[in-house]
């Protein structure tokens, strides 16, 4: 059995993931009907202004302002209303002195009109109405381009498109975005131990986990995962799934990259590549493993469910949203009081799951094989290097999921 070299300090492999990234630069141009949650690959300049023409900002009645100069409730204005208007019809009459026109909210400004008094500020007798409060040129209108003007930047490429944003692009008329494209990420489970779903299970096996949740966590961060077929522990068919995954952006292997004799991974990648770490100082998920082959990021993850679903919130998902063009995620966090006493761990930084009841953060770490650890955890507290114990009732803050 090969022993693990030197292991890597959990900030010094964020920091080699990081620096080993680099965004894809493929792009594709797509319906703006499939653009929530894509970036931009190009900056969007206006072609025209919006709103495209003064418009009512209010229901009312279009008028001249200098025409409701001293109106109020003891002295009321008299205008004679000559037309009414709805959103999207054309202005047929212009507003003369001593006239107004019926307007809703989004129609034309009528020539003639510059502002609009809302309708709960008059009362109507049959054609005039009676105006008791004063307005400035300009009241309760939205003037052409406004909000935006011809030619001027509106997004910025590298923007991550959420649904105002769409709103904006479709001011523009434009049916059809530039984005860059999904990252292709093939994950592969690896091990004689795991048995495909839907297959019976052989003595000693059991149900393929990592491959479906380090998927669902690619497709979380932006990209789109491909899962290998389970591969065996024998080096000719591991070399030749990996040959193929390397056409893929990223490649994820679960299992094997622990020390174990019947653990390849790590020969096979430091024949083809360069591996930059293998084994990180935390708990759990110690084998995890990182390196560069053929110019393709490779990370080997722990095969333990709860030890892979960890290492992949905190080092595959940045990786991940890197290579997608998505921004750091922020992470929501909140304080509590650890629910019970948790032990330390000498020289390694813990993650450790825990439930939030109320204020209480309640650790539910079993061991590296659980998978209910994570699935019913809310978030994680990171216990630091060298730490003696925490005890019941200390404030702690917990990372949500």
């Amino acid at each position: 059995m090969r022993p693990f070299g030197a292991l890597t300090s959990f900030s010094e492999a964020t920091r080699i993931i990081d620096a080993s990234i680099e965004p894809i630069p493929r792009t594709e141009t797509i319906r703006i009907d499939d653009g929530l949650g894509r970036v931009l690959a190009e900056d969007l300049i206006a072609t025209r202004s919006t709103p495209p023409f003064n418009r009512a900002a209010m229901d009312g009645y279009a008028v001249k302002a200098k025409d409701t100069f001293g109106a109020s409730r003891e002295s009321p204005k008299l205008l004679n209303v000559v037309d009414v208007l709805y959103a999207g019809s054309v202005p047929q009459k212009k507003v003369a002195a001593g006239e107004c026109i019926q307007i809703a909210t989004g129609a034309v400004l009528p020539a003639g009109a510059d502002s609009v008094v809302m309708i709960e500020d008059v009362a109507r007798e049959n054609s005039r109405i009676k105006l008791f409060k004063p307005l400035y040129p300009g009241a309760n209108i939205a003037l052409k381009g406004e909000d935006i003007k011809k030619g001027e930047l509106i997004l910025k490429q590298g923007t991550l498109l959420a649904p105002a944003k769409i709103g904006v692009i479709t001011s523009q008329g434009m049916r059809r975005v530039r984005v860059y494209e999904k990252p292709k990420v093939m994950v592969i489970p690896t091990g004689e131990e795991i048995g495909e779903l839907g297959k019976k299970l052989r003595p000693g096996q059991v149900y393929d986990i990592n491959s479906y949740t380090l998927s669902a966590v690619a497709k979380e961060s932006g990209c789109l995962p491909v899962k290998s077929n389970i591969v065996s522990d024998n080096i000719p068919e591991i070399k030749a799934t990996i040959s193929e995954a390397l056409k893929s952006d990223f490649v994820i292997i679960s299992g094997g990259s622990s020390v174990g004799e019947r653990d390849l991974l790590f020969g096979i990648l430091k024949e083809w590549g360069q591996v930059l770490f293998h084994g990180v100082q935390i708990k759990p998920g110690k084998p995890t493993m990182f390196a560069m082959v053929r110019g393709k990021p490779v990370m080997g993850m722990p095969g333990y469910p709860t030890s892979c679903m960890m290492n992949a919130y905190i080092f595959l998902k940045p990786a991940l949203r890197k290579l997608a063009h998505l921004p750091p995620k922020k992470e929501l966090t909140i304080d509590a009081r650890l629910g019970e006493r948790v032990l330390g761990s000498v020289g390694r930084r813990q993650f450790l799951p825990v439930m939030v009841e109320a204020d209480i953060a309640i650790p539910i770490f079993k061991e590296s094989g659980t998978i209910t650890a994570t699935a019913r955890a809310d978030g994680y507290i990171v216990v630091a290097e060298n730490t003696d114990t925490l005890e019941r009732g200390e404030p702690v803050t917990v990372t949500l999921f």
